[in-house]
């Protein structure tokens, strides 16, 4: 476990100031944390939750090939049960600069509204749970109490989230860190505030399809063998597959064809190799393994058995699902009672880390700020919904050492 004693173990101030999470967010955009840099993000956060009492670890991590990665993990208390919170500081480039209103790392406010890269994905909600245990444990009736509240926070999940959650969590087992119930808190709203959380999400496999043939001339076709012509004959046993009707928490699976290629400049050529790349986001109904094996068995058939090709897959997460219970529950409570929404419990769009997450975790569920501008020029979020947000956790956070 982080390395404190309840004896040891700071209290929080309890004369300090509201910490403010507008401000917060504010000072976390001005950070320039463009996926992996860190951009002082980390030290920033990690000078913020050390003067509330929380021990802080720092798990930098870094894989041949693949750039360096900074992670924060911060714990308040040694006791179960551990509340935690998982977000990354880390944010997409801004595209063409030329294009934002105001400078994207400036956390311009106007008109109620905070501009920058990274106030919806996912700044603004970092900021928001930092201000809520903030409340939590500085209130005489609550905190600090049973349990632990924890933060679990990567700088690598918007880029191949290869250095971040995913080492993150089995180096924190190692130490005999365990967690609960875990927050992440990606942009889960689509329009407002309290409308939507996703209680699991769906799994990633990426197809990668290459067919080989003898290029030749198009008035000789009989001299050549056509490799687009087999790979449309493959890729059309793709689409003509159901891969499901659905399961109890999720819709359908789907497949999208991503890209072809024949890299073909002439219409008189014949082409002698042709690429497509698929992208398949599966239900509960299915696990990577066995869904790759179908896929190839589907493949093999509708190539024939003179066909040559490559077929190579990547999983990029399995399907999970948090059931209704404990966790949802206290969401969906603090919601209605912050916004009056009575909030959907979704598995749609794409992944996060609690992909990661719910290997480690029981109770995993994805609850943050409207998602409209993420990764988007001029993304912003109502400042308003950033106080909301803060309002919300802070409920959870109360209700959890509550029932849990």
């Amino acid at each position: 476990m982080v390395d404190q004693t309840a004896s040891e173990r700071a209290e929080p101030p309890r004369d300090a100031p509201r910490l403010d999470p507008v401000a917060l967010a504010r000072d976390l955009i001005r950070c320039e944390s463009v996926t992996p840099a860190d951009g002082g993000a980390l030290d920033l956060l990690q000078r913020i939750l050390e003067g509330l009492g929380f021990d802080c670890l720092r798990l930098p991590f870094e894989e041949e090939g693949t750039a360096p990665v900074d992670n924060l993990y911060a714990r308040f208390g040694t006791e179960g049960p551990n509340l935690c919170f998982a977000g990354h500081t880390d944010v997409v480039p801004v595209g063409d600069a030329e294009r934002w209103s105001a400078d994207p790392f400036a956390a311009e406010v106007r008109d109620g509204v905070l501009y920058g890269r990274g106030a919806a994905d996912m700044k603004g909600a970092i900021a928001s749970f930092a201000a809520a245990a903030a409340d939590y444990l500085a209130d005489p009736q609550a905190g600090p109490g049973r349990g632990s509240i924890s933060l679990l926070i990567t700088g690598d999940e918007e880029g191949p989230s290869i250095n971040g959650t995913r080492k993150m969590l089995p180096a924190l087992a190692a130490r005999g860190e365990s967690i609960d119930a875990c927050i992440t808190g990606e942009p889960t709203n689509p329009s407002a505030l309290g409308e939507m959380m996703k209680i699991g999400r769906r799994g990633s496999l990426n197809g990668f399809l290459t067919v080989h043939g003898v290029q030749g001339h198009t008035g000789y076709v009989h001299l050549a063998d056509n490799a687009a012509h087999r790979l449309v004959r493959m890729l059309n046993a793709l689409l003509a597959m159901e891969l499901d009707q659905g399961s109890e928490h999720f819709q359908p699976s789907t497949l999208a064809i991503s890209t072809i290629d024949v890299g073909n400049t002439a219409t008189n050529i014949v082409p002698g190799k042709a690429s497509a790349v698929f992208n398949i986001r599966f239900n509960d109904l299915h696990t990577g393994a066995a869904l790759e094996a179908r896929l190839r068995d589907l493949l093999a058939e509708a190539a024939g058995e003179d066909a040559r090709y490559d077929f190579n897959v990547r999983i990029s997460g399995e399907s999970f699902l948090t059931p209704p219970g404990l966790l949802s529950d206290l969401i969906a409570e603090a919601c209605e009672a912050e916004t009056g929404r009575r909030v959907e419990l979704s598995t749609t769009g794409g992944t996060s880390d609690s992909r990661f997450i719910k290997d480690y975790c029981p109770m995993v569920v994805d609850f943050g700020l409207v998602g409209q501008t993420m990764h988007q020029v001029d993304e912003r979020v109502a400042t308003a919904d950033i106080e909301a947000l803060s309002r919300i956790y802070r409920r959870v956070i109360a209700g959890f050492f509550e029932r849990a």
